[in-house]
C-alpha cells in the first residue's frame, strides 16, 4: 500500500511538472481559471435584507416581529408590557400569579396536559417568564406546526379560564416558592429583590416581583381580570418569532389575534399606570441566621451578604453601552471559580478584591436596566466579623471606577462583552427574547453588528464620565445575615462621597 501511495505521489508530481512546464498549456498560471471548466458561482450576501428583523403592525395595534433563521424548529411567543412595576394600584403579586397560571386550561383546551400533548405532536415545549416590566409567553416547536402554535398562544394569553381550583393550586405553588426563596443557599434572588426595594422605595421597579405572603389570599379571578383588562391590550403586545417566514407569521396573527375578544372583555379606557421610576436610594436590612443554610458533609460557612448599588441609566440612553462595558470590566464572581481570562479572572473584582482578600467569598458586579432607570450593584459576601472591612473594600472599588481605565483592561472588557453578546445570540430562544424585548420597548431592533460597533466606540473618557455621573446618586444598600458589624447607611454614603472610598473612622472605648 505504501509503494502504491508513493508511486501515486510521484505520478502527481510528474503530471504537475509536465503541466507547469507549459508542454500542454503554455503561458498558464495556477491563479487563472483553467480552460474548459465552468465559471464558479460563489455565495454572496445581498445586503442585510435576509437577516434584518421584519416588523408589521396590525390594525388593532399588535406588532409582529420576526427574524428568519435556518432550521426545522422555530421559537414563537407573545411579549406583553406587563409586570410587577405596574402593580401600584393592585396588591403586589399579580404578575407572579399570572406566570404560574400560564398555559393552564383555556377556552379551547381543557387542561395544561391537553396543551402539552398538542405541543408534543410538533416536538414543542412552552414556558412563561415574568420580569419587572415584561411578561413573556413562548413556544418552541417544529416550523410545520406554526398555525397550531399561534392558535395556542392566542388562547393561552387571551382566553384563560382561571378556574378556582387552578387559582388555589397557584396559591400553594407561590407559598412554596416564597419559602424556598428564604431557604436556598444562593441569596442572589432575595438580595436583588431587596436592592430594588431600597433603590426605588415603593414605586415602579421597586415594587415586589414575588408575591408577598400577606397578598397570597387576596388575589382572585375578579382582580386578575381587572389587571388583564388594563394591561393585556394588543397595542401593549408583540408577537415575535425566530426561524419562520415573516408573511407566514403575519397570516397566522391575522387569523388568531386580530378580531379575538378576550375572556375579560374590552375596556374603552385602559387605566394604565404610566409612572416613571423614581430613584430614592436607601437601605433594606434583613437580620437572619445563616449558620444552617447549607448543612451536610461540606457545609457553606456562615456568611453575611451585602449589595451596594448606584443609579445608572435607562437602556434607551446612549450611556447604556458604556455602563455595560463598565459592568464587564468590574466582573467578579465566587472565590472558587476556576479558569482563565474568559472566566473573568482579569476583571477588577478578581484582581483587586478576591485575589487580595482571601476571606471574601464572593464579589460580583450586576447591571439592571429598565426603560426609565438603571442600577449598577456589587454583591459581596464574607464572614459576619469582617462586614465593615468588606463594605469599605466595595466602596473603594466604586470610587476607583472613576479613575482612568487602562487601555488593555478596557479592550479586554469590550472584547468580552462582544463575545458574550455574540455567543448568547447563537441560541434561538435568546434571539427571540432579544427581538421581542427590543421591538416592545423601542419599535425596532438593533442588530448585533450595530451593538458591536457601539461597544467598540466606547472610550476611557466615556467610562470616567458615566462613573462620575453615577457616583452623584445616593447609594442603595441591601444587607442579609448577621449585621452586627454593618456600618450605618450615613457612613456608607460618606464613603461613596469621599476621594478614597474609606469609611469614617470609628473610635470605641471598649472592644
Amino acid at each position: 500500500a505504501r509503494i502504491r501511495y508513493i508511486s501515486k505521489c510521484q505520478f502527481g508530481i510528474a503530471a504537475y511538472r509536465k503541466y507547469s512546464s507549459g508542454s500542454r498549456y503554455p503561458n498558464i498560471s495556477l491563479s487563472s481559471p483553467l480552460p474548459g471548466i465552468p465559471k464558479p458561482v460563489f455565495a454572496s450576501v445581498d445586503g442585510q435584507e435576509k437577516y434584518e428583523t421584519k416588523i408589521t403592525t396590525l390594525e388593532n395595534g399588535l406588532r409582529i416581529a420576526s427574524q428568519n433563521k435556518f432550521g426545522q424548529f422555530c421559537t414563537v411567543g407573545i411579549l406583553v408590557n406587563s409586570g410587577s412595576r405596574y402593580e401600584a394600584k393592585y396588591p403586589s403579586g399579580i404578575a407572579h400569579f399570572l406566570e404560574k397560571l400560564s398555559f393552564s386550561s383555556t377556552a379551547q383546551y381543557g387542561s395544561k396536559d391537553e396543551i402539552l400533548l398538542t405541543l408534543e405532536k410538533h416536538g414543542g415545549i412552552c414556558d412563561c417568564q415574568t420580569s419587572r416590566d415584561t411578561t413573556m409567553y413562548a413556544v418552541s416547536a417544529e416550523v410545520k406546526g406554526l398555525d397550531t402554535v399561534v392558535s395556542l398562544l392566542s388562547d393561552a394569553v387571551l382566553q384563560p379560564r382561571l378556574l378556582d381550583e387552578e387559582i388555589e393550586m397557584t396559591k400553594m405553588v407561590v407559598r412554596f416558592e416564597l419559602e424556598d426563596l428564604n431557604m436556598r443557599p444562593d441569596p442572589e434572588p432575595l438580595l436583588t429583590e431587596m436592592i430594588h426595594a431600597a433603590a426605588y422605595r415603593g414605586n415602579t421597579v421597586g415594587l415586589p416581583r414575588f408575591c408577598p405572603v400577606d397578598n397570597v389570599d387576596k388575589i382572585d379571578r375578579k382582580m386578575l381580570h381587572s389587571y388583564l383588562r388594563n394591561y393585556y391590550s394588543p397595542e401593549r403586545m408583540v408577537l415575535a418569532g425566530v426561524g419562520i417566514e415573516h408573511e407566514q407569521l403575519v397570516e397566522c396573527a391575522r387569523k388568531y389575534l386580530l378580531d379575538v375578544k378576550p375572556v375579560w372583555g374590552t375596556s374603552t379606557v385602559a387605566n394604565v399606570d404610566q409612572s416613571v421610576a423614581q430613584y430614592t436610594g436607601g437601605i433594606v436590612k434583613m437580620e437572619k441566621d445563616m449558620s444552617d443554610v447549607s448543612l451536610g458533609p461540606t457545609p457553606i460557612p456562615e456568611l453575611t451578604h451585602i449589595m451596594i448599588g448606584l443609579e445608572t441609566c435607562s437602556f434607551l440612553e446612549d450611556d447604556f453601552i458604556p455602563f455595560a462595558v463598565l459592568n464587564m470590566m468590574m466582573g467578579g464572581g465566587g472565590s472558587f471559580s476556576a479558569g482563565g481570562p474568559g472566566k473573568g479572572m482579569f476583571t477588577r473584582l478578581y484582581l483587586n478584591v478576591l485575589n487580595r482578600h482571601h476571606w471574601m467569598y464572593n464579589a460580583t458586579s450586576y447591571h439592571h436596566s429598565y426603560e426609565d432607570s438603571g442600577l449598577l450593584c456589587i454583591h459581596a459576601s464574607a464572614d459576619p466579623r469582617q462586614v465593615r472591612e468588606m463594605v469599605e473594600i466595595i466602596t473603594r472599588e466604586f470610587i476607583q471606577m472613576a479613575g482612568s481605565a487602562g487601555e488593555m483592561e478596557l479592550e479586554r472588557a469590550k472584547t468580552q462583552l462582544k463575545s458574550m453578546l455574540m455567543m448568547n445570540l447563537e441560541s434561538r430562544p435568546v434571539i427571540f427574547e432579544d427581538v421581542g424585548r427590543q421591538v416592545l420597548s423601542t419599535g425596532r431592533r438593533k442588530l448585533p453588528h450595530e451593538l458591536c460597533d457601539l461597544i467598540s466606540n466606547v472610550t476611557s473618557s466615556d467610562i470616567k464620565r458615566v462613573t462620575t455621573k453615577m457616583l452623584r446618586s445616593k447609594p442603595a444598600v441591601a444587607a442579609l445575615g448577621d449585621l452586627t458589624e454593618l456600618p450605618s447607611y450615613e457612613h456608607i454614603q460618606a464613603a461613596l462621597s469621599s476621594k478614597d472610598g474609606r469609611l469614617p473612622r470609628m473610635y470605641r472605648l471598649f472592644r
